[in-house]
């Protein structure tokens, strides 16, 4: 697990993008069980919640890595939320207002599939959509500079302090994909009738800004990962080995907080042997 955590000031460009592992598929079952049953005895004990933030750039693998990672978890459980642009509705509220009110009530594994680091993501490429919020300090693309975002990081860091300690579990999951396996996704999604409906020319756009991004991302990943809510950075060029480092780092972060089913109350425990018979006797 440390191997991907981000724990020192990093360099993005020094993380492999492609990683294969053995059998991944067949260990990737085992975990969905043991999962599955960690959230069950979660739910039980009703201490914690988790939040899961999956960031990537295009044809990362994000939502098949939630189909495939979650597929075992009881359905109710699980909690699942694609920010798209804002609606007029939460541009009338603080940048984090809708993604505070998706948060997983206590019990759950909330999914973020894009997450709140897109207000210090796609809004630092893209400046001008900050303006469309129309709040104070956005008088002009010229204004919204390094502090900009870097205050609005630490607010991001102050957030998730907040509901950690209120205790949600928060694990980060950034997709390091390389542009190289994007460009053979993407032509995939050409090739393939089926996929077609997957494409977007934006997909196209968005690629000529790949090394924008990848400094967006080197930038937010070396100043939001904390102990509290750390970030991890799994190779994505391979999909089953993506899938299999996720969920190996989700199952032994939960481990480590021994949920526990709770104790029938004593006055019940007194009286099982007369529930049984009375049962029996129906």
């Amino acid at each position: 697990m440390s191997k991907y955590k981000v724990t020192n000031t990093i360099n993005l460009s020094e993380f492999n993008t492609k990683e294969i592992v053995e059998k991944a598929e067949k260990k990737l079952k085992k975990l969905r069980k043991q999962l599955s049953k960690l959230q069950d005895t979660m739910y039980a004990e009703g201490k914690y919640s988790v939040l899961i933030c999956l960031q990537g750039m295009d044809t990362s693998g994000k939502d098949s890595l939630i189909r495939e990672v979650f597929k075992d978890v009881n359905a109710q459980g699980i909690e699942v939320t694609s920010f798209k642009v804002p609606s007029e509705l939460e541009k009338k509220h603080d940048y984090l207002w809708r993604h505070y009110i998706a948060l997983p009530e206590r019990g759950k594994i909330g999914i973020f599939n894009r997450t709140h680091y897109e207000n210090v993501l796609v809004t630092r490429v893209h400046p001008e959509y900050i303006i469309g919020e129309n709040i104070p300090a956005a008088t002009s693309v010229e204004v919204l500079d390094e502090a900009f975002f870097n205050h609005r990081m630490e607010e991001i860091n102050n957030f998730e302090a907040h509901i950690v300690t209120n205790g949600t579990i928060v694990l980060k999951f950034f997709l390091n994909l390389s542009k190289e396996e994007q460009k053979n996704r993407l032509l995939r999604r050409l090739r393939l009738k089926e996929k077609n409906w997957k494409f977007s020319p934006g997909d196209l756009k968005e690629r000529l800004l790949w090394d924008e991004y990848q400094f967006c991302y080197q930038d937010l990943l070396n100043k939001t990962s904390k102990e509290n809510a750390p970030w991890f950075i799994i190779p994505a060029d391979d999909k089953l080995t993506t899938r299999l480092k996720v969920a190996e780092i989700i199952v032994e972060t939960l481990k480590n907080y021994n949920f526990k089913e709770p104790e029938l109350p004593q006055k019940y425990k007194a009286e099982i042997s007369n529930y049984k018979k009375q049962l029996g006797s129906e």
